[in-house]
């Protein structure tokens, strides 16, 4: 693992369970008082465990360990081998709450995205807390239909590959049409001929990460201020 890194733990509660996790501040963090961004990354189902370089496999982690500087508090927690993000939505709030006490982070752009059972989990956390987080990128997930009226008020982008077999791309248009239908504010890019990995192009796209920095909780949409 490269020095960008903070390996930390996040005590979930007094049994015994914890959560393993990566913290990344950005250039310029320490240059002054402002808060920035946050972008909470959930990995796949292969990445879980209690290895934490793991992580370095895909998606921010992987780019900020080849060298990327991303303009966000990157906090990338790791799924213990037992679980998935959907048991763990209360675990992530409490995380997030615990490094905003520590670190400097605008509460009005907290993003969240994962890919495969990590964009399940993005989906699943955006709707049980939709009032914490400014948008969402699920990539090739799946989630409850029903979910959509609690979605409606966060701006989604979403990834998928139409030839997936692991999760089929219709987990997602089921969603995305939902969201239609009630008009949230949801973008769907679907991968012709891609299969289960459509994270790589997605994580490697910097209009991603810039329409992310465009996403304000209070204000709406708003210029970028920090170039990607």
């Amino acid at each position: 693992m490269t020095a960008p890194f903070q390996h930390r733990r996040f005590a979930v509660d007094d049994d015994g369970n914890d959560l393993g996790y990566l913290l990344s501040l950005p250039d310029g963090y320490q240059d002054g008082p402002e808060p920035w961004p946050l972008l909470l990354f959930l990995h796949g189902a292969l990445e879980r465990g209690e290895d934490l370089t793991l992580l370095t496999a895909h998606g921010p982690v992987r780019q900020i360990t080849e060298g990327a500087r991303l303009p966000f508090v990157v906090v990338a927690p790791q799924c213990p081998s037992h679980s998935s993000w959907v048991a763990e939505l209360s675990a992530l709030a409490g995380l997030v709450a615990e490094v905003e006490q520590e670190v400097r982070v605008d509460p009005d752009r907290r993003y969240v995205t994962g890919l495969s059972m990590g964009g399940t989990g993005s989906w699943a956390l955006a709707a049980r807390y939709p009032h914490r987080f400014a948008a969402a990128v699920p990539v090739c997930g799946s989630w409850l239909r029903e979910s959509a009226p609690r979605l409606t008020t966060v701006p989604v982008w979403t990834f998928h590959g139409d030839e997936d077999e692991v999760i089929p791309v219709a987990h997602t248009e089921r969603l995305v049409d939902a969201l239609r239908e009630l008009g949230g504010p949801v973008r769907f890019t679907r991968y012709p001929g891609v299969g289960h990995d459509s994270w790589t192009r997605t994580y490697d796209d910097p209009e991603v990460y810039g329409w992310l920095l465009t996403q304000s909780r209070d204000r709406g949409p708003l210029a970028a201020e920090r170039p990607v």
